[in-house]
């Protein structure tokens, strides 16, 4: 329950109620956008970014602990690897399983590949799981392939590449059907139609949902189907760096077992890239929706392997992250919430923005709101927060639809004694996505031979900024096109002698610009604040600690 000095706010919440109900709050105009987005949107703050001295980016800028990591050393030392010593040989490497990683499994092994799915976690542990709201895909009468293109290219401040959101779009209906096919209980209106919500920068209903489990039941049936057709796995063991040809094509990688610290050296005809997003960097000292296992690596590794990047310049942050209490700081509060009628209101109970704008628009006008003359409202432990006036569903909508709908927010803020129904969720913007990644063409191929990309560590489908939606459909699309086409390029690839050389170039180019000592290892692996598996296994320090080749940071 709410500290009784926020009664007072939650009280004006109350009995501004009635006004709101009254009231249509206007869209935010164009001249009205650009300069609330470059006064208060974090990726907008100077500070908080820097210019990469090394790679193919070099000059682009990007988050400060970004670049301390796509300029990390690596954690191997190719002069003591022997890639004579392989442990598994097959077609089709792809490293992470979540949404994106488990389709490119499926899709690469129906086109006759022999695949190998490598994950740092569990089997599933990923920021698929977490998602919410939906999956957009525009298969009502009044709705079109056109409209929720230009959508997508209008949320993404008309940066999106386009010939990405063209496949984006063509392949969301038939991605709706693939999963309801494969065991994807969507849910339906009592005539057996979709029931579809809108979302923030959409024009259509067009959120496919499983209540605000979606993600969660996509990731049910795309796992029980990896396990069904009998896919290889192994889990706990992440990607510390690709092994390369002597053509300069992606050849394997090598993975280290978490558990154990034992080496593991994969030769592949093509790897899929599938390790998702980097909001366990906590970039700024945000907290995060993300899962424990986001840290970037496999921006880091394609980085160092030759791969471009595209927009790593812009974050999201979602709009309604968890502010009280401490112990859910950080979680995502979906916009589902918002899709269904809850308003954002500050401490003396006045709505601010209209809350289904995109959700840069709604975080910088939420961080505004906190800035300036009415500060915040303030909790126990010194976050700030403004008032998602939840309750405002089931007088809009009925009673009971934030229990039919919402189930696993009741759940999350019941915990503490907080009833979503009755009572507003204190929020505040948390570092939800990482719109930009690994260049791509519509196949998931990047600018590196043999090396594919799907899911959040890719990036140009969603421009600078993504809609509800869009990443689930986004792991789908890319993930099948990435498995189906790495599938193929492996059935005609010939593979040289594999190497290391890019590791030493890369270390010859850090120790050029004068920064080789002062990079940290990567990838990361880990968040800082994690037990590292090796303390209590070993009980070396970090800084004594080597196993094999592996340097761990």
């Amino acid at each position: 329950m709410y500290p009784a000095y926020m009664e007072e706010s939650k009280h004006k919440v109350e009995v501004t109620r009635e006004k709101r109900l009254k009231e249509t709050f206007p869209r935010i105009t164009d001249e009205e956008k650009t300069p609330l987005l470059q006064q208060y949107h974090p990726d907008f703050i100077e500070e908080g970014m820097r210019e990469l001295l090394a790679g193919p980016n070099k000059g682009d800028r990007t988050p400060n602990e970004m670049a301390e990591l796509l300029e990390g050393n690596s954690r191997v030392d190719p002069d003591k690897v022997d890639l004579d010593k392989i442990d598994y040989d097959v077609d089709v490497l792809i490293i992470g399983c979540g949404g994106a990683g488990a389709s490119a499994a499926l899709l690469a092994q129906e086109n006759g590949a022999n695949v190998l799915l490598a994950t740092k976690l569990r089997l599933g542990d990923a920021n698929t799981v977490g998602a919410q709201a939906g999956t957009q895909a525009a298969d009502r009468p009044n709705d079109s392939l056109t409209i929720h293109y230009l959508d997508t290219i209008g949320g993404g401040r008309f940066t999106n590449v386009p010939e990405l959101v063209e496949s984006l779009v063509k392949d969301a209906p038939s991605v709706i059907k693939w999963l309801e096919e494969l065991g994807v209980c969507w849910d339906k209106n009592p005539d057996g139609t979709m029931h579809e919500l809108s979302g923030g920068g959409a024009s259509r209903l067009r959120l496919h949902s499983c209540r605000d489990y979606t993600g969660l039941e996509e990731m049910r049936v795309l796992r029980d189907e990896v396990k069904n057709r009998q896919i290889d796995y192994l889990e706990f063991s992440p990607a510390i760096e690709l092994i390369m040809d002597n053509k300069g094509q992606i050849a394997g990688a090598i993975l280290v077992n978490l558990e154990t610290n034992e080496l593991s050296l994969v030769r592949a005809k093509a790897v899929v890239m599938a390790t998702g997003g980097m909001g366990r960097l906590h970039i700024q000292g945000f907290p995060t929706t993300n899962h424990y296992g986001a840290t970037a690596d496999g921006l880091v590794l394609a980085y160092r392997a030759g791969a471009e990047l595209i927009f790593i310049d812009t974050m999201q942050y979602h709009p309604t992250g968890a502010a009280y209490p401490v112990q859910i700081l950080g979680q995502l509060v979906t916009e589902k919430v918002r899709t269904l009628g809850a308003q954002l209101v500050n401490i003396d109970g006045d709505q601010f923005i209209m809350p289904l704008e995109p959700r840069d628009v709604v975080a910088s006008a939420i961080i505004r709101e906190c800035q300036g003359r009415h500060k915040g409202i303030e909790t126990p432990t010194g976050e700030v927060g403004v008032w998602l006036d939840s309750p405002m569903i089931d007088i809009i909508r009925g009673e009971g639809t934030v229990a039919r709908e919402l189930p696993a927010m009741v759940r999350q803020f019941s915990r503490f004694n907080i009833d979503i129904a009755k009572e507003p969720m204190l929020v505040y913007p948390t570092l939800h996505y990482q719109n930009g990644g690994i260049k791509i063409d519509t196949d998931g191929a990047t600018t590196v031979p043999g090396l594919f990309a799907a899911g959040e560590v890719e990036g140009g489908v969603h421009g600078k900024n993504r809609l509800i939606g869009n990443s689930t459909l986004d792991i789908f699309v890319f993930g099948r096109r990435a498995g189906r086409a790495a599938a193929q390029y492996a059935n005609k690839v010939k593979l040289g002698s594999p190497t290391l050389d890019h590791v030493r170039r890369w270390q010859r180019e850090l120790e050029q610009a004068g920064i080789a000592k002062l990079r940290p290892i990567s990838p990361k692996l880990l968040p800082d604040y994690a037990r590292q598996p090796y303390d209590y296994l070993t009980g070396y320090t970090r800084e004594k600690l080597t196993i094999g080749q592996v340097k761990l940071a």
